[in-house]
């Protein structure tokens, strides 16, 4: 189905809430309730290439991926530190029984038991533990608003459990993966900030653990030759964190991606490997992520983008625009091969009007193929490009094979500016 698309005029607002109800990406329902979007299928699709992506880099970087429960006993988070410090953020405790169950607000304690549920020796280590999980935020409803303040969080969370001789050295490898992710989104302008406790927050106190902690941070930094500034009062409770801000078009700032130091878990859970000298010792405890939450990198995306997603990460990739009837088989042809090799691609026919019509419909599909007759008699098609650019007509196996290939380097580039015409 064809659906409407925002003017050029109105994309440069760039309000991701706006565009991405206009684009048929999301939506919220009051039976659901207020910070509970649903995601229609353009918008899942964006999702799922983006939950891909980051499931792939974590793999090539020796993370192991795992699932975890999104409930967790009460008794978790008084552990972990999240309930004294914490509650107010966290849903109302479930009654069942005896026991008290809550939706967790972090992912972070459910990993520290899936470590604990094993021996580790210290030639395991770094031992990195990944999950695309959902967690849970009792955000109030003045607050809420479009993908970026929600209640129910889809978090792109990892932990890694290492030596203290390899914190500094993983740390630093969290920062490199989050410079790649940014690079391939096409997310520019990053700013690093140094986040420190500050007065009259609630955390942990021990001020030796914050030290060495924040010491290790700052030495990642400096060793990454990254520009930061300090900011105290922003500290998670548990320990320092190097917080990844992003602008949106009217300057507003959120944090997108983190990495954080944590001392305090791996005390309070008891966690330990064995050493080369054969005793019990304390990992340091490493969370990371890589683009935060799906929804808040969706929204920002769709804030630097107007819906101009980067080539792989369009919902429709691809689409096949038939002069008339005629050509509708060969076009439907062309997007079969398309889905074959992975690609999202649909037909918009003669029956959803003019050719120019079309164009202007599809005008923020990266890759639109134009069939004719002489096109269709080829196996060829008339590329043109959502930059504007047109190609003379390519057999449509170099099309798909060159597509194909951009996409799967996740790459921002449309085509090679050396065979555009």
């Amino acid at each position: 189905m064809v659906t409407r698309l925002p003017t050029r005029e109105e994309t440069t607002m760039n309000d991701h809430r706006k565009l991405g109800r206009e684009l048929d990406l999301f939506d919220t329902d009051p039976l659901m309730g207020a910070g509970l979007p649903y995601w229609l299928p353009d918008g899942a699709a964006v999702r799922h290439a983006l939950e891909e992506y980051v499931r792939e880099a974590e793999r090539l970087a020796g993370y192991r991926h795992v699932y975890s429960p999104v409930l967790g006993k009460r008794e978790l988070y008084e552990i972990s530190g999240h309930w004294s410090h914490y509650s107010e953020d966290m849903f109302p405790p479930m009654e069942l029984g005896s026991e008290q169950l809550l939706l967790r607000p972090s992912l972070c304690p459910h990993h520290a038991l899936i470590y604990r549920s094993r021996s580790h020796s210290y030639r395991e280590l770094p031992l990195r533990m990944a999950e695309l999980g959902g967690m849970y935020r009792s955000e109030l409803s003045g607050v809420l608003g479009g993908l970026t303040r929600v209640r129910a969080i889809q978090l792109n969370d990892a932990h890694i459990f290492c030596t203290l001789e390899q914190a500094a050295e993983e740390a630093g490898a969290a920062l490199e993966l989050i410079r790649r992710a940014y690079q391939a989104l096409g997310i520019g302008g990053a700013r690093y900030r140094l986040s420190l406790p500050g007065p009259g927050g609630k955390y942990v106190a021990n001020p030796e653990m914050w030290r060495r902690a924040s010491a290790l941070l700052t030495g990642v930094l400096e060793e990454s030759g990254l520009p930061y500034e300090a900011a105290e009062g922003e500290a998670a409770f548990y320990g320092p964190k190097i917080d990844v801000q992003v602008s949106d078009g009217a300057g507003r700032e959120a944090t997108l991606s983190t990495v954080q130091v944590d001392f305090h878990q791996p005390e309070r859970f008891g966690l330990h490997y064995i050493g080369a000298d054969g005793g019990k010792h304390r990992p340091v405890m490493i969370h990371r992520s890589i683009v935060g939450s799906v929804e808040r990198a969706v929204a920002h995306l769709l804030d630097v983008h107007g819906g101009a997603f980067p080539g792989w990460l369009a919902p429709t990739q691809l689409v096949a625009l038939p002069i008339s009837d005629a050509e509708v088989p060969r076009a439907a042809e062309l997007v079969r091969r398309c889905l074959a090799r992975g690609l999202r691609a649909e037909v918009i026919g003669p029956e959803h009007g003019t050719l120019g019509a079309r164009v202007r419909a599809a005008r923020l599909v990266p890759y639109q193929a134009v069939i004719g007759a002489r096109e269709a008699a080829g196996d060829l098609a008339a590329l043109r490009l959502r930059d504007g650019r047109r190609l003379d007509a390519l057999p449509a196996d170099e099309i798909l094979a060159r597509v194909g290939a951009l996409v799967g380097a996740h790459s921002t580039d449309l085509w090679d500016s050396a065979v555009a015409a």
